[in-house]
């Protein structure tokens, strides 16, 4: 397809506000298309995105009224066509290309189902009355230990007891619940 072809049998492309400076260059960007085309294209490095910066650059003359006189016609159509380009490359980098999208499709979901929240609700319940089984100051301790995160010394200091008891007391509430956890699950 000759320059003039590819540019002016669009029918559905009818310049909109025609003025003197936009048909000028219209006619100089179909005149000097092959050097405008190789001169974008060293600068983009590729033959295929001048040739796509040309045309749109053509169609934006189409619709456009340039305001006031061009002085150097053909920088500002070299120029324009170099910014449509670094336009459609921005637009294109902003697109997820299909292996992206494949990828975002297939992440797994973190969230739990429905099935895991019902049976983790029934393990905090089954916790709770586990913990009500145990007197209060070994039940505290574990609280201390496992909740606030406390050291052994800081829960001795708090309770007025030695470490040696502290870890004794922590022992005994943790293996209380778990004996009493792995029981509750057999009888389900």
């Amino acid at each position: 397809m000759s320059e003039d072809e590819r540019f002016s049998n669009s029918p559905d492309h009818e310049p909109a506000a025609d003025n003197d400076s936009s048909r000028t260059l219209r006619a100089l960007l179909i005149e000097r298309y092959q050097d405008l085309k190789s001169r974008l294209a060293r600068r983009l490095g590729s033959l295929e995105w001048a040739e796509d910066a040309l045309q749109d650059t053509y169609l934006r003359l189409n619709g456009r009224e340039i305001v006031g006189d061009v002085r150097n016609p053909a920088a500002y159509l070299l120029r324009s066509a170099f910014h449509v380009a670094l336009n459609q490359r921005r637009a294109d980098n902003r697109r997820l290309n299909a292996g992206e999208v494949e990828a975002l499709l297939n992440l797994a979901d973190d969230a739990p189902d429905a099935v895991r929240v019902i049976s983790a609700r029934a393990d905090l319940e089954r916790l709770k009355q586990v913990m009500a089984e145990l007197p209060p100051r070994p039940r505290a301790i574990l609280l201390a230990a496992r909740l606030e995160g406390l050291s052994r010394q800081a829960i001795a200091r708090r309770f007025g007891i030695s470490v040696s008891l502290v870890e004794k007391e922590l022992r005994r509430a943790q293996e209380h619940c778990v004996a009493r956890f792995k029981k509750i699950q057999r009888s389900e």
